[in-house]
C-alpha cells in the first residue's frame, strides 16, 4: 500500500511536469493510459515504478503481445515511458533510464509501416548494376540522389537549382515540401555531383522553371508521377521490378532507395542517432530536442558510410 501511494505521488508530480512542458491535452491522456496499464502491471508482480528494473520492462514487452497489443502500441508505450523515466532522472528518482536500453536493444526500429519491413531491399552491387544502366542522365541523377540521400518523392520534385550546392555537396529541402522532416539540408557524395553537374548542364536547354528535375517534354517541373515512372522503367529492365507482380517485395520504387539508404549506413555501422538524423526522423523523445549533431562531423561520417556505386 505504502508503495502505491508513493508511485500514486510520482506520476502526479510527472504530470505536472507535463503541464509545466504545456505538452498537448492529447499526449497528457495517452501518457495516463499507458501509465495505467503499466503500473497494474508493476503492481501484480510486486514492483513499483520506481524499483522498476530491466527484467520488469522486458516482461512488459511480453505481457502486451500475449494480450494482442500490436507491435506499434507496444512501442507508443514505450515511448511514453521514456518521458515518465526522463522526468525521474531528471528529479533524481532512479539513477538510470533502462527505457531507452530496453527500446535500443528489442524495439529498435526506423519505419513504423510494416510494409517497409517488406519492401524490396537490393544489395550495393544491385543497385550500381541500375545506376549505370541508365542512359538518361536525368534519371540517373534522380535515382542516385534518392539513393544517397534517403529522399522522399515529394522532397525530390519540390528541389529547385538553388537547393542544390554542389561545392558543399548538400541540397536544402524548402520547408513547404515537407511536414515530416526535422531536418531539411541532406548531404550528397562525389559521385552524386558528377552526374547533378551534367545534368544541370543537360537541363539548361530544356528548363522552363527552376525545378531542378524537368520533364524533356514540357521544360515544367516533374511530377511525382513522373519521377516514379522513371525509376520503375529502368528497375524493369534489368530485373529489380516486375510490374505484372501483386508482392511488395517484388516491386522497386523510388522508396525503395529510402530503405536502402537506411538500411546499407546502419550496416556500415553509423551511429543511430546519425542514421535518424540524415533521415529527418521526427524528434519524438525530449532528450532527442536537445542532442545537438555537429554537421561537419555528420558529414564526414556520412561520406566514409555511404556505398559507393562506382558512377562516372
Amino acid at each position: 500500500m505504502e508503495r502505491m501511494m508513493y508511485d500514486e505521488d510520482v506520476i502526479k508530480g510527472f504530470f505536472s511536469d507535463c503541464q509545466l512542458r504545456q505538452l498537448s491535452a492529447g499526449t497528457i491522456r495517452h501518457y495516463r493510459s499507458v501509465l495505467r496499464t503499466f503500473t497494474s502491471y508493476l503492481t501484480r508482480n510486486g514492483r513499483g515504478v520506481r524499483d522498476a528494473g530491466r527484467e520488469d520492462f522486458k516482461g512488459y514487452i511480453g505481457y502486451l503481445l500475449d494480450t494482442d497489443h500490436s507491435y506499434k502500441t507496444v512501442e507508443n508505450h514505450f515511448a511514453a515511458l521514456s518521458t515518465l523515466y526522463d522526468y525521474l532522472v531528471y528529479e533524481g528518482l532512479v539513477p538510470h533510464n533502462h527505457v531507452l536500453d530496453i527500446r535500443k536493444r528489442y524495439l529498435k526500429r526506423y519505419k513504423d509501416d510494416v510494409r517497409d519491413r517488406k519492401r524490396k531491399l537490393i544489395s550495393v552491387e544491385e543497385m550500381s548494376m541500375l545506376v549505370n544502366s541508365i542512359m538518361d542522365v536525368r534519371d540517373r541523377a534522380m535515382v542516385l540522389l534518392f539513393a544517397k540521400t534517403g529522399l522522399r518523392r515529394r522532397e525530390l520534385v519540390s528541389l529547385n537549382i538553388n537547393d542544390i550546392d554542389l561545392v558543399r555537396l548538400t541540397a536544402t529541402i524548402p520547408r513547404a515540401a515537407t511536414k515530416k522532416r526535422s531536418n531539411l539540408t541532406v548531404f550528397f557524395d562525389y559521385e552524386t555531383a558528377n552526374v547533378l553537374k551534367k545534368w544541370l548542364d543537360r537541363r539548361q536547354e530544356l528548363a522552363k522553371s527552376e525545378a531542378l528535375f524537368v520533364s524533356s517534354e514540357t521544360g515544367e517541373r516533374l511530377t511525382g508521377s513522373g519521377v516514379y515512372q522513371a525509376v520503375v522503367k529502368w528497375a524493369t529492365k534489368v530485373g529489380l521490378h516486375d510490374p505484372t507482380s501483386k508482392n511488395i517485395e517484388n516491386h522497386f520504387t523510388p522508396h525503395c532507395c529510402r530503405h536502402w539508404f537506411t538500411t546499407h549506413l546502419i550496416r556500415a555501422e553509423m551511429r543511430r542517432e546519425y542514421v535518424k538524423e540524415l533521415r529527418g526522423d521526427a524528434r519524438r523523445e525530449a532528450m532527442d530536442l536537445y542532442h545537438h549533431i555537429d554537421m561537419e562531423e555528420l558529414k564526414k561520417e556520412y561520406l566514409a558510410c555511404i556505398p559507393k556505386l562506382g558512377v562516372e
